[in-house]
């Protein structure tokens, strides 16, 4: 099972932080930067969900966490669920 990690406004940072999670041995659900199933470029209310396995989510989380601070903050629209 997946577990989302992660809620991003923009998905330019999406998508670097889905890169960024795969760099660093992470398997996120592929597919999530490209918007709701069967509807490319629109996502959902608080954007682009980023989900992991249930077992690395733990450490996902602390990852993303960090990389949002990195990137400037929660003010920039990544939301660390």
């Amino acid at each position: 099972m997946y577990e989302t990690v992660a809620e991003i406004a923009d998905p330019s940072q999406a998508r670097v932080l889905i890169t960024a999670l795969k760099a660093h041995g992470f398997h996120p659900l592929e597919g999530g930067e490209n918007g709701l199933p069967g509807l490319p470029g629109v996502y959902g209310p608080r954007g682009i969900a980023i989900a992991v396995p249930d077992a690395e989510a733990s450490d996902a989380r602390l990852l993303l966490a960090d990389l949002i601070a990195d990137m400037g903050g929660p003010e920039t629209g990544g939301v660390v669920t």
